[in-house]
């Protein structure tokens, strides 16, 4: 029981390499989700640090205030007080005081630490690095969140992640002394969802108001003080110490946090201390035994081997004096071509940006549109909405959920329905990589005043795939994004938009690194609805969409405008292959 600078004591789990009198450096998880290691418990069998383990460290895990086994109250993504506040505490004066602990009181250790760990364990970990212990000398927040609001677990540029929001929370707050699981009375959670009924339902139907972060989502549906707060893009402006990134292009939780905290640390980073690691990943799955294929996706290698003997490189440098091959500023794979690539510079420098425009009758193409009219146009209905991935939809963390590899599904699923625009080129007479971050460039109209659109940038394989004629035909989405068109203008203020009026939404895809190989076809996919991992729009303008009542949900026709005047389009970086 570490105590911390307020007198709360938490729990922590040490474990030391046994009968040796060397000094080892020590590394440090920080979890909301139990710390506690059961008496069969053997980190040498643990993939994700057993090559660490081998050679020499202490493991640390401790459970974060208010949590499992720790004193104190447990407060979802805590600010950064101390920033502001020298009196109060956070994640990162937790991680100070505990590493201040451990150095003093831990036996053989070097006076070395370093801070790791994925998803929530990435958030204290990247919290770690701000006015860090002078004896932390390094950290890998991996799946981190940067922000709740734009674009990490509980929304995506405004549009909120109803069932991951309704369910994690759940998990996280019900019980301190453990995680939970909703209990819901059906498997497939589509209808469930469905019948569910308008967000207001959610706390007198099931929560009672009990839950912290439910309650703070319906009140503060827009990007107010309370989100910008908790965001570490405000707060977290430079690499203190050496920090490396690491993600998964896949990641069905925290896709965009290491990929902007790199980018926004980059601007500040005079010392060279700012590394990033890219994979194709669902969440955390680099700490698994393989990491070969997610999916139906084959990476022809075992990613996740890789990755670990990259992460052991980078402690054994920073915490041991190890110096092999220095780790390159960027790793990333890339997918198609399936090979592992260093950058020097991320994006790369020489990507040349081609736009991949919708083209009216169906297909895109680098061409852009011609006419001044030319537009497709689907009734999207919110009583009806389109699936985010095949049925059924099981709850998020239940044994046997699809929830992790739903982001390489196969759309042909959706490509039939009327409410799905799609549009297809021609078959690539050479391979096409594409390296860099994607951005959708839409120009659409409503007959509502609100709605929602999810664009998919998808590799389509050959009709007789020859590689693998399972394939064949196969709509693998390389990258998938929502935005919530009342934000178009703003976050902080959204605005209802004028029915009939188009305006331009542009979306970020994230970063990519992908080669659409010959034979291969481009698509661009975009619908109005992606149920229930985002709530349904009303598509009627509503000041706060958690309060909005059954009669609000209105069909509306969506038109996305393809021709000279006004053109939708993908932005591209294209490399040399």
């Amino acid at each position: 029981m570490i105590p911390m600078r307020d007198g709360v004591k938490l729990f922590t789990v040490v474990l030391s390499p046994a009968n040796t009198t060397t000094a080892f450096p020590i590394v440090i998880q920080r979890t909301p989700y139990g710390a506690d290691v059961p008496d069969s418990y053997d980190i040498l069998k643990v993939p994700y640090v057993a090559a660490m383990a081998k050679e020499g460290y202490i493991f640390v895990f401790q459970d974060m205030r208010g949590k499992f086994k720790s004193e104190g109250l447990f407060e979802m993504s805590k600010p950064l007080y101390h920033l502001t506040d020298k009196t109060k505490v956070d994640e990162s004066t937790d991680a100070y005081d505990t590493v201040d602990w451990l150095v003093k009181n831990v036996p053989n250790n070097n006076g070395k630490a370093g801070i790791f760990g994925i998803s929530y364990l990435g958030w204290t970990a990247l919290d770690a690095t701000t006015d860090p212990h002078p004896a932390l000398k390094a950290s890998s927040p991996q799946a981190s969140p940067a922000d709740w609001f734009l674009g990490d677990d509980m929304h995506h540029n405004g549009a909120f992640r109803l069932s991951y929001g309704f369910e994690y929370s759940y998990m996280v707050e019900n019980d301190k002394e453990k995680n939970s699981s909703f209990p819901f009375p059906q498997y497939d959670l589509y209808h469930w969802y469905l019948n569910l009924g308008p967000l207001k339902n959610v706390n007198p139907t099931h929560f009672k108001n009990r839950l912290p972060s439910w309650n703070n989502f319906a009140a503060h549906p827009n990007y107010d003080s309370f989100w910008k707060r908790q965001t570490r893009l405000s707060s977290i402006l430079y690499p203190q110490i050496p920090i490396l990134h690491v993600g998964g292009y896949y990641d069905q939780e925290d896709l965009n946090g290491p990929q902007v905290m790199y980018s926004q640390l980059e601007k500040r980073d005079t010392s060279n201390r700012n590394y990033l690691l890219l994979g194709p990943w669902y969440h955390g799955q680099w700490a698994g035994a393989k990491g070969d294929s997610l999916g139906k996706i084959d990476f022809g290698s075992k990613t996740a081997v890789y990755f670990q003997d990259m992460q052991k490189r980078w402690f054994d440098f920073w915490l041991k004096g190890i110096e092999k091959e220095k780790l390159p500023e960027v790793t990333a794979f890339q997918t198609g071509s399936n090979t592992w690539k260093s950058y020097n510079a991320w994006p790369p420098k020489d990507a040349e940006i081609k736009r991949l425009f919708t083209q009216a009758d169906g297909t895109c193409s680098f061409n852009k549109p011609p006419g001044a009219t030319a537009a497709v146009s689907y009734i999207s209905d919110p009583a009806k909405p389109v699936p985010y991935r095949t049925q059924p939809i099981e709850p998020t963390y239940f044994p046997g959920s699809r929830w992790k590899i739903w982001q390489v599904e196969d759309q042909r699923f959706v490509s039939t329905r009327p409410d799905v625009a799609s549009f297809t080129a021609d078959s690539l007479q050479a391979d096409l990589t594409v390296t860099g971050n994607v951005k959708a460039h839409l120009f659409v109209s409503t007959t509502g005043t609100d709605a929602d659109f999810v664009v998919k940038l998808i590799d389509v394989y050959p009709g007789f795939d020859a590689r693998n004629i399972e394939m064949s035909g196969y709509e693998f989405p390389v990258a998938m994004e929502v935005f919530r068109g009342r934000f178009r203008k703003s976050f902080e203020k959204p605005q209802p938009m004028v029915p009939g009026k188009p305006e331009e939404i542009v979306i970020d895809l994230h970063h990519i690194n992908h080669t659409f190989l010959k034979g291969h076809k481009l698509m661009i996919q975009i619908q109005s609805t992606w149920f229930p991992v985002i709530d349904r729009n009303p598509q009627k303008f509503v000041p706060n969409i958690f309060e909005a009542k059954t009669s609000d949900f209105i069909k509306a026709t969506q038109t996305i405008h393809c021709n000279s005047q006004l053109a939708t389009y993908l932005e591209l970086p294209v490399v040399k292959s």
